[in-house]
């Protein structure tokens, strides 16, 4: 009689319904500070309580504390390498506002983008309150980020495969390599923003461009014949003739960043990381969406641990949300578009080195269905030295594919850092250079 195939159930089956609607009832009670502030007030403490008093309660009967512990160093280094490309997006973002001056900001008129063409004859045939939906705040920034830090912590109700800190390593491992891939495409080619007031009203620099700017690009930028001859002879030809010299602040080692953030006097004098905190999203149209990024993440995140409802819930509140930033013309449509496969394709690439799910409990299953039929008959045949040597090759198999997971994980993480590092390098090189 053939044995029954050893079954593969998905793991916290209901958790994940007790998740969508914990997730659920965030959104709503976030929501309410737009309708009734008072209830908002009332029911978002109480929601914080109740959730912070199911975690401290679980806490004593997690049982998957060494694994967290395993997980703590790639966590660290994590976080480290998020922060590094996020300080690296907050210098390019500076940078690339800076470096033409406001007078291009005021006077460069927005790309034609479709999608907004399309959005607005939506607003004419539409229902009225379609159109309202569309428009309303429904889901922001810090949503998705909240929504991921309850998916992070179930795993303490057995609903996500553990380590809890593991998942969140991968998260914010993608999240860098995102947000790294995400300052080396808007830096490499500066586009007009859909907002052209934004920059007048945030900024502080100078109104005229960078040199560099004034060598290679304004005398060629409007002259059809110009762009023909650099094209030609593939030399700036142009004399640049005197131009204004920026304000060069006293940040001692610092200094070299003057060619990036180009302070005026009356920011000059305060420290050069006072200047990032000032540029948030910046004014340029910066391809891709980080904010799309994030919004695309915890839906990969989410599906690839439940499915199910809550996931077509997410997806359908990132629709929503990519349709609201082209909408509002915080981005173009290309913007939302490429994050939204961006994240998708980085997602699923760290899964190759980094997956959510434990493959050494997959591998041990997989090994198991292939010597099923032996290890029965070793145990019919009352073989405990066979029966002994199959289940050794089955934690062996677990332990090989732990080790080539691990290992491709750390040289994964090595070589992305490593090429941070030197396009960070290579762009301090070539502006002081120059």
């Amino acid at each position: 009689m053939r044995s029954p195939p050893i079954s593969r159930r998905p793991h916290g089956g209901g958790g994940s319904v007790g998740l969508g609607i914990a997730a659920i009832a965030y959104v709503s009670i976030d929501y309410l500070r737009h309708f009734s502030p008072v209830w908002h007030e009332r029911l978002q403490p109480a929601l914080w309580a109740a959730l912070a008093i199911a975690a401290v309660i679980r806490v004593p009967f997690y049982k998957h504390w060494s694994l967290e512990m395993r997980a703590a160093i790639p966590f660290i280094l994590s976080i480290i390498f998020m922060l590094s490309a996020l300080l690296f997006e907050m210098i390019s973002v500076r940078s690339v506002t800076a470096v033409l001056g406001l007078d291009w900001h005021n006077g460069t008129p927005p790309l034609p983008d479709v999608g907004q063409w399309l959005l607005l004859a939506l607003n004419e045939k539409l229902p009225q309150i379609v159109v309202d939906v569309l428009r309303a705040r429904i889901i922001g920034l810090h949503h998705y980020l909240m929504l991921f830090v309850m998916l992070a912590f179930s795993v303490l109700f057995n609903s996500v495969e553990a380590p809890g800190l593991g998942l969140g390593a991968r998260y914010m491992f993608t999240m860098g390599i995102g947000r790294l891939l995400r300052a080396i495409s808007f830096v490499s080619t500066i586009l007009p923003s859909p907002r052209p007031w934004c920059a007048s009203a945030r900024f502080q620099v100078p109104p005229h461009p960078h040199y560099w700017a004034q060598k290679y690009y304004i005398p060629y930028a409007k002259d059809s014949s110009a762009i023909r001859h650099i094209i030609q002879h593939d030399v700036a030809y142009a004399v640049t003739g005197e131009y204004s010299v920026d304000f060069q602040p006293n940040w001692g080692s610092m200094n070299f960043l003057a060619d990036f953030l180009r302070p005026t006097a009356n920011e000059g004098s305060s420290p050069w990381y006072h200047l990032l905190k000032k540029a948030s999203g910046g004014c340029n149209d910066l391809l891709y969406s980080g904010h799309m990024l994030v919004a695309v993440l915890t839906a990969m995140a989410w599906t690839e641990a439940y499915g199910g409802f809550t996931s077509v819930i997410i997806w359908m509140l990132v629709a929503h949300s990519a349709q609201r930033e082209i909408r509002e013309r915080h981005h173009y449509s290309v913007d939302c578009i490429v994050a939204i496969y961006m994240g998708i394709l980085l997602w699923k690439m760290t899964g190759l080195f980094w997956p959510i799910k434990d493959t050494s409990r997959y591998s041990r299953l997989d090994k198991l269905e292939k010597i099923q039929s032996k290890l029965v008959q070793a145990a019919k045949d009352s073989d405990i030295d066979g029966v002994r040597e199959l289940l050794k090759e089955v934690e062996l198999s677990s332990q090989v594919s732990q080790k080539s997971s691990s290992k491709a994980m750390w040289l994964f993480s090595g070589a992305t850092i490593f090429f941070a590092i030197v396009i960070v390098l290579l762009a301090f090189t070539l502006t002081s250079d120059g």
